[in-house]
């Protein structure tokens, strides 16, 4: 095959895409190998491809593809979720756009335009995840509302319910007004917001007198029945037993007591509106208070607010604050900062609401859950470890989860109604079952399905998603079947800490539950993809990149190089496109070296130089290092410094030493042995490399020789960990300072590098010679000479050797050499003091590790044999 003078990704990405679809790379079938699985946390099937999701399906490619690499039968399961709320959104807006009514519309019709939009639309993002790389295996997309799994949710459904754990109860729910549903504790953020104390007062009936209560809300008096204040609050002992008139309404309202009124908050009397305020219904409750329902599902007043009717609650409590002060009902208002819930996912204001829902009792469930991330032996590792705190308060202070979403987009829950009682209902996994519930419960054999209406309500999204682990290998439905026993538990979940509790504990939860055995091994949280300035990604900032755009820009390989330089585990990613541009100027570099490789003609008859082989030796112990260093990174989950490792690896050592070690002098050829060793060099660099960077390292491998399909490097075998000989390293590491060292003299006194040079060596080091003919190479040297004496010429010291290249007398500078030996014992003698003064600290010397006292000691011997050099120097010139 022709090599191309340049790396064009675009023309190499989409080709060898398709080449690892045809041959079926991604796709794992149960076999004998150890597997290694991960299912994707589901993208919601309204999204389309972030920086987030770039980072999170880097990281898990990186995994897979080295798991492959590695021999195991990998399984990467990809999806995506229903996402009631955004998909019920999306839908009702189209419909919007087509002059057609949500409510003009039965479920089943609504069901219908929605599924036609999921199938014009949804799932975008995992074809742009191809873009990316990600070598999940397509043929087992799956789809939280596909029919098999839509069965799994509602199996689970009747199964907790017929265990007692599913019930349900009239409470105070968290409503979104926008999405009109309500919404489990978790999907409420709270953010403290500047709002307004707004002092009323209320008329006592039968008396001239007035009290005073304190409100940020005055919109919400019309559902007022009571007033209430602390039994020991003398002010007020004068009311006890009376009853105030509410503003406006002008309704009656009785004056209790109750010892939960906080004296000094505000004016010590609080009104009480059981109907939208969590502990206002705890004291309606226990005072046997009505309950007064002023707002519409979407926040806007009902026929309760008077006047007000139809209008939204923000605009209400501007307009009744006005009613208020001219009626001089409002004497003062006051600036006031309190925490306010906002909707997780619409971001609107939550109104609490009284309302009959479902709920999911959570005390005993999580209970294995607790134990298996934080137990004495716990089978669940989070990464980083910072986030078990996190976890622990979460499931420690859980509440039971409101399951109901008052949405059609989802799975209708599985409750068929037979009369107007608040017990007239059965559970059952399909309307046929539930006759035959409903027929036993009434004793009444006449029931038909006429008779039953199914609940109106949906379930919450992520009661389809915490199954996901077990759904996906359809372990619900059929538990003993030979994926579910094969892949589950599966190995490593990649996801965002933002869901640690709405996603990952409740697949813990379920996974002990219905599997018994926890879904996962690790869980490594990334952080979120923030901006240069450290802020957060956002459309309204206008600083969140194009991912595709990236891609084209950089090629899929440069873009997942720059996110992982800059990502390091758990902690925010300051994401910067100058990474991307090094990720694709890498990209060319490797190019280029595989180009100068096949360009060098070879000779089968030519020996192998010292230079090559002592060179190829080093790189082989090198190699070897790194394999080490990035195995012990992956196992810590530190794919940034993995990166790194074989960025400095492929950069430095390969590019910059070994292949400037090896190549034949100009226009010269290659011995055949080099020539093969630096292929198979380079062949272990691109697989050490290809998790990383898969459509550079496959296209330099297909062109290095012919391959069959079984040949590809997807499947190739990844480097066997061996031992290697870290002196040959050290050496090498001393003669690179050697060369530098020539090398700032040559740049220093202007002697080109075509004319050859003498080098002399006062030897005061063990081995420093082992690397003399790499040394001589590559720096034009004619020889390196081992004297007693010092030579007159530049010299320079590395270690206790010091290094002398004879200079023409007129290029010599006597004062200015005598000026950089004083400096360089300064230095010396500086770096010895501070050795030598942590070598006298007893607390450093009795708790440091074995190894690094001698890693100091040894320093401390450098140095002094460094300053007796120096010294030496400096008396003879």
């Amino acid at each position: 095959m022709t090599i191309p003078s340049k790396y064009d990704a675009s023309q190499v990405e989409s080709k060898w895409y398709q080449y690892w679809t045809e041959n079926k790379y991604f796709h794992s079938t149960p076999d004998e190998r150890e597997p290694y699985t991960i299912v994707i946390p589901p993208p919601n099937v309204t999204g389309v491809l972030h920086m987030g999701h770039m980072l999170n399906n880097t990281i898990q490619d990186v995994l897979i593809r080295r798991a492959r690499l590695l021999g195991k039968n990998a399984c990467w399961v990809p999806g995506t979720d229903h996402a009631s709320i955004a998909t019920e959104a999306k839908v009702v807006a189209k419909l919007k756009e087509q002059g057609i009514n949500k409510n003009d519309l039965t479920r089943e019709e609504f069901l219908a335009h929605a599924w036609e939009w999921k199938h014009e639309y949804g799932g975008i993002i995992l074809e742009q995840l191809k873009k990316l790389g990600a070598s999940c295996d397509w043929d087992r997309t799956a789809f939280t509302m596909d029919p098999a799994m839509s069965e799994s949710v509602i199996k689970v459904f009747v199964d907790l319910y017929n265990k007692g754990l599913i019930y349900r109860g009239f409470r105070m729910v968290n409503w979104d007004p926008e999405a009109k549903t309500t919404l489990s504790d978790e999907e409420v953020i709270y953010e403290e917001k500047q709002g307004n104390l707004y002092y009323l007062q209320y008329k006592i009936q039968d008396s001239e007198e007035v009290l005073t209560i304190a409100t940020t809300r005055p919109e919400t008096i019309f559902g007022d029945t009571a007033i209430c204040i602390n039994p020991t609050d003398e002010r007020f002992a004068h009311l006890r037993g009376k009853k105030a008139i509410v503003p406006i309404c002008n309704r009656v309202i009785p004056i209790i007591e109750d010892d939960y009124v906080d004296i000094e908050f505000g004016t010590g009397c609080l009104k009480v509106t059981p109907a939208h305020d969590e502990n206002d219904k705890v004291l309606g409750d226990k005072h046997q208070l009505e309950i007064i329902d002023i707002f519409n599902d979407d926040a806007t007043l009902n026929s309760f607010g008077l006047h007000y009717q139809g209008k939204d609650r923000f605009e209400v409590r501007k307009e009744i604050a006005k009613e208020l002060s001219e009626k001089g009902i409002l004497i003062k208002t006051e600036q006031h900062t309190h925490k306010v819930g906002t909707s997780e996912r619409t971001k609107a204001v939550i109104e609490p609401r009284l309302s009959d829902q479902w709920f999911l009792k959570m005390e005993d469930l999580v209970k294995p859950a607790i134990e298996a991330v934080l137990g004495e032996n716990s089978e669940i590792n989070l990464v980083p470890k910072k986030f078990d705190n996190t976890y622990r308060h979460w499931m420690e202070n859980i509440r039971d989860w409101n399951i109901s979403r008052q949405l059609w987009w989802g799975q209708q829950i599985p409750a068929y109604y037979f009369g107007d009682g608040k017990e007239d209902f059965v559970v059952a996994e399909n309307i046929e079952k539930a006759l035959e519930l409903a027929k036993e419960k009434t004793k009444n054999a006449t029931l038909t399905i006429q008779d039953l209406k199914q609940d109106n309500d949906a379930l919450d999204t992520w009661f389809s998603s915490w199954l996901w682990p077990i759904s996906v290998f359809d372990g619900i439905r059929n538990p003993e079947n030979e994926e579910i026993n094969y892949y589950y538990p599966t190995n490593d979940l990649v996801t965002g800490p933002d869901i640690l509790f709405f996603w990952v504990a409740r697949m813990i939860i379920a996974g002990y539950e219905y599997r018994g055995k926890k879904p996962f091994e690790n869980v490594y949280l990334t952080g979120l993809v923030r901006d240069k300035q450290r802020r957060k990604m956002s459309k309204s900032l206008g600083n969140s990149p194009d991912a595709l755009k990236l891609i084209d820009d950089y090629g899929a390989d440069g873009v997942r190089v720059g996110l992982l330089l800059s990502s390091a585990a758990g902690n925010d990613l300051m994401f910067d496109e100058e990474l991307c541009q090094q990720g694709k100027a890498f990209a060319n570099k490797i190019w280029n070296a595989f180009r100068l490789i096949k360009g060098w003609e070879i000779d089968a008859n030519l020996a192998q130089p010292t230079t090559a082989k002592i060179g190829l030796e080093w790189y082989e112990a090198k190699f070897q290092k790194t394999v080490a260093e990035v195995e012990d990174h992956f196992s810590k989950y530190r794919l940034s410094d993995a990166l790194m490792a074989i960025y400095k690896l492929i950069m430095d050592d390969f590019s910059s030493w070994l292949l400037e070690i090896v190549k034949p002098g100009y226009q010269q050829p290659i011995d055949q042995k080099t020539y093969n060793s630096v292929i198979e060099v380079l062949e272990n660099n691109l697989k050490m490399l290809h998790p990383f960077m898969p459509f550079l390292t496959e296209e330099i491998w297909q062109h290095i020789t012919e391959r069959t399909p079984n040949e590809a490097l997807i499947i190739a075998t990844y480097p066997t960990q061996k031992d290697f000989d870290e002196t040959i390293i050290n050496q090498f590491d001393f003669a690179t300072d050697v060369i530098s060292g020539i090398r700032t003299i040559r740049k220093d006194k202007n002697i080109p590098f075509k004319d050859i040079i003498e080098v002399f060596v006062i030897n005061n080091e063990q081995n420093s010679g082992n690397f003399d003919a790499v040394i001589q190479k590559l720096i034009n040297s004619s020889t390196i000479q081992y004297v007693s004496e010092k030579v007159e010429g530049a010299s320079f010291r590395v270690k206790s050797n010091e290094y002398f290249v004879p200079i023409a007398a007129e290029n010599i500078d006597v004062a200015a050499e005598k000026i950089k030996l004083t400096e360089e014992l300064q230095r010396a003698e500086g770096f010895l003091k501070s050795v030598q003064q942590k070598l006298s600290n007893e607390r450093f010397v009795s708790n440091a590790p074995e190894q690094v006292l001698a890693l100091e000691r040894k320093k401390e011997a450098d140095a002094l044999a460094k300053i007796e050099t120096i010294k030496s120097s400096l008396s003879k010139s």
